[in-house]
């Protein structure tokens, strides 16, 4: 067993597929398939349960890819230590992105932080900011940028806000609200909404200010991917609740779609968060690139 059968077993655990998995890890499929295989046979347990559409860790891969992340994370920090001395830093850092950041412009922060440490490999991950805090809890990346209602924090980890926002109305062009210079949840509330799926963050944080409102919506279209909740916004399939920073320059590339600000909508912060045990000298080093003073 080695270090990079370890994180075949993570990818794959974390993604639960193995194309994306062998992507993350940098391997073609087939290297990644027999790497696990390998590593089964090694230990005599069946780590991860396949059929032709599905794969999920096993309880015995659960317990094994627990520790993997602990002995991957104990590695990055042996090459850290090892190599301090030359005064060049280097190692891996992981960071996780939802992607309706918008308080931080992603691309032009790495590549400040490559100017300053250019032997430092980064893997990005996007995902659900619930999803992505917990693996930074669980060492499955160093820091993530996510967005959380307005009042939640993230949990068992540390964080800094780095922005405030609200949420705006988007609608088709053509809509009868379209030209409207503001408008209160009900007034929209007999709309056709599209919006993220039930139980996540993103959609957690219009659910809440209908909920507190003592409204209820209509919400015809769960879509896990952003760009097509815009999408099917401009077909006139229905209006939409996003967060206006990251929503703007959207609307204002897209003819087919207009923004009506609401009054009493909802609102999100977004967060950096980083562990809080035993953070590595990359992820650090991005908390100093990014000016932000970490707790004493």
């Amino acid at each position: 067993m080695d270090l990079q059968q370890m994180r075949y077993a993570v990818a794959l655990a974390e993604t639960r597929h193995f194309t994306r998995a062998a992507e993350r890890c940098g391997v073609v499929q087939s290297s990644l398939s027999h790497g696990i295989a390998a590593l089964e046979r090694e230990l005599g347990v069946t780590l991860f349960a396949r059929s032709s559409r599905r794969v999920e860790p096993t309880g015995a891969g659960e317990a094994f890819v627990g520790r993997a992340r602990g002995c991957l994370a104990a590695a990055d920090l042996a090459v850290a230590d090892a190599v301090a001395a030359t005064g060049v830093l280097r190692g891996r850092l992981g960071v996780g992105v939802i992607v309706t950041t918008a308080a931080v412009d992603v691309p032009e922060l790495l590549q400040r932080y490559r100017g300053r440490h250019p032997q430092v490999r980064v893997a990005l991950r996007s995902g659900r900011s619930d999803e992505l805090v917990a693996a930074v809890r669980d060492g499955g990346l160093d820091i993530a940028f996510v967005g959380l209602p307005e009042g939640e924090l993230p949990a068992g980890v540390e964080y800094v806000a780095l922005d405030h926002d609200a949420h705006v109305l988007v609608a088709p062009s053509a809509h009868r609200l379209a030209g409207a210079s503001r408008v209160t949840l009900r007034e929209i509330a007999e709309e056709t909404f599209v919006d993220f799926v039930a139980g996540t963050p993103g959609r957690a944080q219009s659910d809440r200010a209908f909920t507190a409102a003592g409204l209820v919506r209509d919400v015809a279209y769960e879509v896990g991917v952003v760009e097509l909740i815009t999408g099917l916004v401009a077909r006139g399939l229905g209006v939409a609740l996003l967060p206006s920073a990251f929503v703007r320059p959207v609307v204002a590339a897209d003819p087919g779609l207009a923004l009506v600000p609401v009054a009493d909508g909802p609102r999100r912060v977004e967060h950096l968060a980083w562990s809080r045990f035993n953070p590595s000298p990359a992820t650090l080093a991005m908390l100093d690139v990014l000016g932000v003073r970490r707790p004493a």
